[in-house]
């Protein structure tokens, strides 16, 4: 077997013997919990809740009072950075880290996701729990399966025309396609909630959706001229796509790929495709916690506060039982992810290219 990536395999030696898996998670679990790391912290998160909604209501302020003028440009870029950190406890909600109660959850998330962001919650936990649980497997993460990028050797050689072309310098494009990741986000949410009766609460979400795009679209309208409004909007968006894009991609891009075939157990399946992004406090909160990813994706329900405090206990426990625990700069993880793309691009990882 082996994992495939541009830089990185899993190697026989990372399955570990047939006796230890399964018991290892169980292992690993039983301290977790028993460190109270799975505790939730209703109180923090009111805290945040707090913080983030009075920022936003500062930005509004301040977006009336300059009313008509180009300096919205400015406005538009701490919206952004607003909306993004909102999406980040939206994502928590979606993991069910903030409140015990299901229900609960769902209330917040929809609000920080279709209200705040115009993103549909329920579309995106599904999307987002089949990364959770197939985590760089082809054909099965649907966070490796993001048209026009390739990120194995097999999607780049099904590709043709101008998307071959995009995929050869996919490297390079790569950020300035970020750039559109929030309107694909709004895209999406909008036909998950028009075309998919599977949807819970479906109704509710669509609501919410239409709320936020009339808002959010009257706000710009009714105080900037059109050029400034559309202008603010490109601003905006681009900027909300591409802190998001940012703060999700160094996870796992660049990390190894794996196939159906691939014998893992949970615990390895998770650390081995996830990359942590070293740095301190003021990273934490910049990219929401996320930085923590292999911690993240082995306790998804862990709430965000307890992440770095579990970071020792599960680094220690990957090194006692021989499993690579990836840990590096926010620089260096984009280098590798970027290094992937570039390798799939130019066909250095394709079969006969060894």
């Amino acid at each position: 077997m082996g994992g495939r990536t541009g830089g990185a395999t899993v190697s026989n030696a990372d399955l570990g013997t047939r006796s230890d898996r399964g018991s290892a998670y169980a292992e690993l679990s039983r301290l977790v919990r028993s460190a109270g790391l799975l505790d939730r912290h209703p109180r923090r998160y009111a805290a945040r809740v707090t913080v983030l909604l009075g920022c936003l209501v500062l930005m509004s302020v301040v977006f009336v009072r300059l009313g008509s003028s180009w300096w919205q440009t400015a406005t538009a870029v701490g919206v952004a950075v607003l909306l993004a950190q909102l999406a980040f406890l939206g994502h928590d909600a979606g993991h069910r880290q903030i409140f015990r109660s299901r229900q609960a959850n769902d209330v917040l998330g929809m609000i920080c996701a279709n209200l705040m962001t115009g993103i549909s919650y329920g579309w995106w936990v599904d999307k987002h729990n089949r990364h959770h649980a197939h985590p760089n497997t082809e054909g099965r993460d649907p966070d490796i399966a993001v048209a026009p990028l390739s990120f194995t050797a097999g999607q780049a050689a099904t590709q043709r025309g101008l998307r071959a072309l995009f995929v050869r310098h996919q490297a390079t494009l790569f950020f300035p396609l970020l750039m559109a990741e929030g309107l694909h986000l709004h895209a999406a949410s909008v036909r998950a909630v028009v075309s998919r009766s599977g949807l819970r609460h479906r109704p509710a979400e669509a609501g919410v959706l239409v709320l936020h795009f009339a808002g959010y679209l009257a706000a710009v309208f009714l105080v900037l001229s059109v050029p400034q409004a559309i202008v603010f909007i490109l601003v905006n968006q681009a900027l909300f796509g591409l802190y998001l894009g940012s703060s999700f991609a160094p996870n796992h891009k660049g990390m190894p790929i794996l196939t159906e075939a691939d014998d893992l157990d949970y615990l390895r399946r998770q650390v081995l495709t996830s990359r942590n992004v070293r740095g301190g406090r003021l990273l934490d909160a910049v990219l929401g916690g996320l930085n923590y990813q292999i911690e993240h994706h082995l306790f998804p329900s862990m709430p965000r506060p307890n992440l770095r405090h579990a970071q020792p206990l599960i680094r220690q426990f990957c090194t006692e039982h021989g499993i690579a625990y990836h840990e590096t700069t926010l620089i260096q993880s984009w280098s590798q992810g970027l290094a992937h793309l570039r390798a799939i691009g130019t066909g250095a990882n394709r079969p006969g290219n060894d």
